[in-house]
């Protein structure tokens, strides 16, 4: 066993540390989150109860220096990471025998909490951010220290508890029963809106774990592709465009997350011309690293891609086109020269449409994410006008023969809460339609 080996172990084994580690400042080299917005959200009193909350993690002796940092990351982040104690240790999935561990089943899942806040995984890996704009592992680093302390020291015959990445304890139980029990996102229904998950969010009481980040089970694009391949063609076959493969059809779509980047792969299989319109500069760089596109299909001049996508078409290239851009943009200006395209999708975080899940027009990511720093109502306006306008060149679309769908990211629902035409009229929806 190696010295590095040895090291990490120990660090896994002590959990929170016996000295107070020294201040760590932010690693320009990874993607952090989006400041999150909590003014108008927590009151004074409650930003000294979310800091409060923090503090319960450490001793008492350390409270006097945490205290003021931890408020100053409230103000910074509208979260509290406890960046300080962040491992040194590099993250990312090990063997498991590397693990100090007395159950092999704790080991495992050891490996597969490494594996979601590994940097070349997740979204914002020093936030514990996995996928999804807020799809969290744990809320903060204190909790990841505590859970990786746990699973270290239980046995075959405990189950580690957790709550929203606070670790509840170690109970007893049996070999047969399940050694980590997790539940996230808890909410009373009549408190359950936006604005009340962003406040107990901040006050460090719930997070949103997504499917597979808060129950340490992602594995990036590749555990969708096959259902995304599965529902491109059944959309090639609903319209009568080919029952095996979808040579020289077109297919745009906008996302390129850690759950949208499946529709590039999943339009190469299908052998369509997929087009792919993604605003965010690190989500782009982030596929060509995972080898999911490839930096030579990615355009930022509109004129460029319709050429390139016409000549795929004719040639019945199957092959991923990224558009570096707002997918607004980019419907606009096929609306606009009538370009023909068969098939069309949504996989932008609509669900987090209030916290950047979903890019103003008109504005870069980093302005926008600034835009809803400083003016939040004026970046809620900017959304609701895009999505109008978004709705209305697929109309324009649809119209022209296109096949559109709602991939279950709260498009369509976000759309139409601002108006958006996203009904057809009652005179000529069907019976069953009128039912829904």
């Amino acid at each position: 066993m190696s010295a590095n080996t040895t090291t990490f172990q120990q660090q896994i084994q002590e959990g929170i540390p016996a000295q107070l580690p020294p201040a760590s400042p932010l690693d320009p080299n990874v993607s952090h989150a989006p400041r999150r917005v909590i003014e108008g959200v927590l009151s004074a009193e409650e930003k000294v109860l979310a800091v409060r909350n923090a503090l319960r993690y450490f001793p008492t002796q350390w409270h006097a220096e945490l205290a003021p940092e931890f408020a100053a990351e409230l103000n910074a982040f509208g979260r509290i990471y406890m960046h300080r104690f962040r491992p040194g240790y590099a993250m990312h999935a090990r063997p498991v025998v590397d693990y100090p561990a007395r159950s092999k089943q704790a080991a495992a899942i050891m490996l597969m909490i490494q594996n979601n806040l590994d940097p070349t995984v997740a979204k914002h890996p020093h936030e514990l951010i996995t996928y999804g704009g807020n799809g969290a592992v744990f809320q903060n680093w204190a909790q990841y220290r505590l859970c990786m302390q746990y699973l270290a020291n239980m046995t075959d015959e405990q189950t580690l508890v957790l709550y929203s990445g606070h670790p509840l304890g170690l109970f007893p139980s049996n070999p047969e029963a399940p050694r980590v029990v997790v539940t996230n996102g808890m909410m009373v229904p009549n408190y359950s809106r936006k604005d009340d998950w962003n406040r107990f969010n901040a006050l460090g009481v719930t997070q949103y774990g997504q499917m597979t980040a808060g129950s340490f089970m992602y594995i990036g694009p590749q555990g969708i592709v096959h259902g995304t391949t599965i529902t491109l063609l059944n959309a090639g076959r609903r319209m009568g465009l080919g029952s095996d493969d979808l040579r020289g059809r077109v297919f745009v779509t906008s996302g390129l997350g850690g759950m949208s980047g499946a529709q590039a792969g999943a339009a190469v299989i299908t052998g369509c011309v997929g087009v792919l319109a993604e605003v965010d500069g690190d989500a782009v760089q982030q596929r060509i690293t995972d080898g999911y596109i490839l930096k030579e299909n990615v355009y930022t001049d509109l004129g460029a891609l319709i050429d390139r996508i016409e000549q795929c078409r004719r040639d019945k290239t199957a092959v991923a086109l990224i558009y570096h851009g707002n997918i607004v943009d980019l419907w606009e200006r096929f609306a606009q020269d009538k370009v023909t395209i068969e098939l069309g999708s949504d996989q932008t975080s609509c669900h987090n449409i209030n916290d950047m899940g979903y890019c103003p027009v008109g504005y870069s990511f980093e302005e926008a994410k600034q835009l809803l720093v400083s003016d939040k109502p004026a970046f809620m306006a900017a959304v609701a006008d895009t999505l109008r306008r978004h709705a209305t060149a697929l109309n324009t679309m649809t119209e022209r023969g296109m096949y559109f769908w709602d991939y279950g990211n709260a498009f369509l629902k976000e759309a139409g809460d601002v108006g958006a035409a996203v009904l057809k009229p009652a005179k000529s929806r069907s019976r069953r339609e009128k039912s829904v």
